[in-house]
């Protein structure tokens, strides 16, 4: 049986962009069949604790002497691996806050990532790897190359090296930019250009919901 991991990070619990095109995935994957199954995580809704230890960054084997977790924040951190490994798919909402990850989001992965574990160390340990993951980027303005804030995106390059580089998942980025033209009076020379944006992000998590 076919399941996505639907992850949304968003504070937003009304407007929110990245949330809408995350439900949009979901709603195609749901439609495709019967057996097409969904896992919600909300992160901003039930947010995760911090790591409470420096511990849990390691596999035991790899630990410090003195190095010791909290059971109960092991096993949160092995059902939240269980969960990535029971999917067959992900789906991650990751707006731009202060030109970065939200925190929620962040929380979750320094659960997710564990050398020795997850990703290698002394063994070439990579359970993730190939899991295709589809990650939907919010922002209020433009930051692609030639714009005046282009260099200052610091939500795909962190996602690509933990998703990608370190844990071996197949990432596929989806962008809706200038999100913020229909909120600031400033911005709204672009609200065009932000609904042909949207429309483009729809028609493209349908193809990959699809696939």
């Amino acid at each position: 049986m076919p399941t996505l991991l639907h992850l949304d990070s968003s504070a937003d619990l009304l407007h929110s962009t990245s949330r809408s095109l995350t439900e949009h995935f979901a709603d195609t994957w749901r439609a495709r069949g019967a057996e097409y199954t969904a896992v919600r995580r909300d992160l901003h809704r039930d947010p995760l604790p911090h790591l409470p230890t420096n511990a849990l960054h390691w596999a035991p084997r790899l630990r410090a002497e003195g190095e010791v977790a909290d059971p109960r924040a092991e096993e949160l951190q092995q059902a939240l691996i269980a969960e990535v490994l029971a999917a067959d798919v992900l789906v991650i909402g990751a707006p731009m806050y202060q030109w970065t990850v939200p925190s929620t989001l962040k929380a979750w992965l320094d659960y997710l990532h564990v050398p020795g574990v997850t990703a290698p160390y002394d063994e070439p340990t990579l359970p993730f790897a190939g899991k295709p993951v589809v990650v939907v980027c919010s922002r209020g303005d433009r930051y692609g190359a030639g714009t005046p804030n282009a260099g200052l995106d610091f939500v795909t390059p962190v996602l690509t090296q933990v998703l990608g580089a370190a844990l071996g998942m197949d990432v596929t980025f989806v962008v809706a930019e200038l999100t913020l033209a229909q909120r600031i009076p400033a911005m709204g020379e672009f609200i065009a250009e932000h609904r042909t944006g949207l429309a483009k992000a729809q028609v493209e998590l349908e193809a990959l919901a699809n696939r």
